[in-house]
């Protein structure tokens, strides 16, 4: 049975990534009224332009010698295989990554940049991989980026750093995947101040948190077309978690995550892909006597060029 990570084991991954991660600022939401209610938390300034490396370098960093030399690996759909990447390298170990044939080119680029083995599965071997616990018959030092405990661990460290920075802060905005980084965070917010209100937020066409909030359990939605590049389900052992560090879910249209990228790339900017920029897009839609003073957790920037042409041209996103 999985439990939330406490605040000592955040604060010992924390004294872990010291010298590895950035200590991301928190930057104003560019407004021309001079509003300063909505603080960005730009992950992308990562050495692998996402947050991912919390988590993956802890959970590397707390194998034994040992378990690293069998080799790295993970499932992913870009970001956590840049991550096991990067760390493979500090350490001077191979790393493999399992990934959905959806996955970005510009990502899958990255990824093996970094020296990492991809495999590309179709959707029903993907999802018969990660809920038929597939990595269990393999020999590596597999790295689960939801049920690893030093993972979500690595991840909380972004909520130390939010009321570090921002004591004040009312809602903090967390896109959500699989939902270990909501967990993560969420875990560390709830202990340092209670009245925080977590939100996730996830695309109207992945909508997999909303569905299993409305069961009262996992879900895995089949995904429909989205910038966002969000396709985990959310499975058994993760529901429970959610639900005690969750407060609300937001479901964001495409319209709008692609309105968000843009503005924070022509006032911010900031290069954001779609799933990075779920959290700008849920908080300009909430009023502000709702919301308070807010943080919007900007996950990740890899993004295919053509797409961000696009966008970057499509005068009905201004």
């Amino acid at each position: 049975m999985l439990e939330l990570t406490t605040l000592e084991e955040i604060e010992k991954a924390a004294e872990r990534l010291k010298n590895v991660i950035v200590h991301t600022p928190l930057v104003p939401l560019h407004s021309y009224e001079m509003k300063r209610d909505i603080w960005l938390k730009p992950e992308t300034l990562q050495p692998v332009t996402s947050f991912k490396l919390r988590g993956v370098f802890n959970a590397v960093a707390c194998l034994t010698e040992e378990q690293r030399q069998k080799g790295l690996s993970t499932f992913s759909s870009g970001n956590t295989a840049q991550a096991l990447g990067w760390s493979a390298q500090y350490y001077g170990v191979s790393a493999r990554s399992v990934m959905h044939e959806s996955v970005p080119a510009s990502k899958i680029e990255a990824i093996k940049s970094y020296g990492v083995e991809t495999i590309i599965l179709p959707y029903e071997e993907m999802r018969s991989y990660v809920l038929g616990h597939g990595w269990e018959s393999e020999p590596y030092a597999f790295i689960h980026p939801w049920f690893d405990h030093d993972f979500r661990a690595g991840h909380g460290t972004i909520g130390l750093e939010i009321i570090a920075d921002l004591p004040d802060v009312e809602t903090v905005y967390i896109p959500v995947g699989g939902g270990g980084l909501i967990c993560g965070v969420g875990s560390a917010l709830k202990e340092l101040k209670p009245s925080v209100r977590v939100v996730g937020v996830q695309p109207e066409a992945s909508p997999a948190l909303y569905e299993a909030f409305q069961k009262g359990g996992g879900v895995w939605t089949i995904r429909g077309e989205t910038i966002s590049d969000i396709s985990a389900p959310i499975v058994d052992e993760m529901y429970p978690l959610l639900r005690q560090v969750v407060d609300d879910v937001v479901l964001v249209s495409e319209k709008s995550i692609k309105k968000a990228m843009k503005h924070l790339m022509l006032r911010n900017k900031l290069i954001v892909e779609g799933a990075g920029a779920l959290s700008v897009a849920a908080a300009v839609r909430e009023p502000s006597e709702k919301r308070g003073k807010s943080v919007c957790i900007l996950t990740g920037g890899s993004i295919d060029i053509d797409k961000l042409v696009a966008i970057l041209n499509d005068p009905k996103l201004n």
